[in-house]
């Protein structure tokens, strides 16, 4: 049995994993402030690295988000270097593609907002683990994660569902991945040593629409959906990001989530989300 050192205990991606995979590895979870560096690394065969802040409602300033996204991840994969570590996991996101309007193929050169802290500290810090981690290295770029329980964009979608009578009505297509979904794939990837970038997602794309009407179906509750809004919503979307998160198309291309690793399927997955049997609490990062 693999050994698996999580670094940053509270995170919903590493609680998530350590509980969805206690079956099949043995799995410690240290936090992220300083307890890491009084570990001995030489005992484990993969160090994940699931500490980090994510996009935040208030304003946080950019040296924090450098210092955790960044800063943190470098010294983590020195120690795991200098301990010859055979595998580094480092949880980064599609959001050093920036906003990105359509397909992300193979082409598709990483580029964050030149405002947006969050994408540019972890690409930033993909780049730094490159140069350090010569072997061994997998970087991980999720879409939108979501489940039970889970912080950002879904819970918001989740409480507009349950009070609004009407929706637009947008053709748009995203990248979204359950988390239980990117448990699976993690597993899978420790199991096998996967190494480079790794673009897992769900087998589906989500229309937001879709998603809001589905998400409203598991309260018995109906909405009714509108093309009036689309112009108003296509002009707030060019000036408030998290408008253009939630309609614009930006997915994957499947080609680059290839890996055979089980999945849950996406209207299943917004049941189990939404309807969870047990509550949990998790910290937001």
């Amino acid at each position: 049995m693999k050994r698996v050192l999580i670094v940053g205990a509270g995170s919903y991606i590493g609680d998530n994993f350590a509980l969805f995979a206690k079956n099949h590895l043995y799995i410690e979870t240290v936090d992220s402030y300083k307890q890491w560096e009084n570990i001995n690394f030489e005992q484990y065969d993969t160090i994940l690295i699931v500490a980090g802040i994510a996009h935040q409602k208030r304003k946080i300033d950019k040296d924090i988000y450098f210092n955790v996204n960044c800063e943190l991840a470098v010294a983590i994969a020195k120690k795991a270097k200098d301990s010859s570590v055979s595998q580094l996991i480092y949880i980064s996101s599609m959001a050093v593609y920036g906003d990105v309007k359509g397909e992300i193929s193979s082409k598709k050169k990483p580029k964050p907002a030149a405002h947006d802290y969050y994408g540019l500290s972890k690409l930033k810090a993909e780049e730094a683990l490159e140069k350090i981690i010569k072997t061994g290295l997998c970087i991980v770029r999720p879409p939108m994660v979501y489940g039970p329980y889970c912080p950002g964009n879904f819970s918001r979608l989740v409480s507009l569902a349950k009070v609004a009578p009407v929706f637009p009505d947008i053709d748009n297509r995203r990248s979204m991945i359950y988390i239980s979904n990117l448990c699976s794939f993690l597993l899978f990837t420790i199991e096998n040593n996967l190494t480079g970038i790794q673009q897992p997602q769900n087998n589906e794309y989500v229309n937001t629409t879709a998603l809001v009407k589905i998400i409203a179906k598991q309260y018995n509750k109906r909405i009714r959906t509108t093309k009036l809004f689309n112009p108003i919503i296509s002009i707030m979307a060019r000036f408030i990001p998290s408008v253009s998160k939630l309609f614009h198309s930006s997915y994957y291309s499947q080609s680059l989530s290839e890996s055979a690793y089980k999945q849950t399927s996406f209207e299943e997955s917004i049941h189990l989300s939404v309807m969870p049997s047990a509550p949990q609490q998790h910290d937001p990062f």
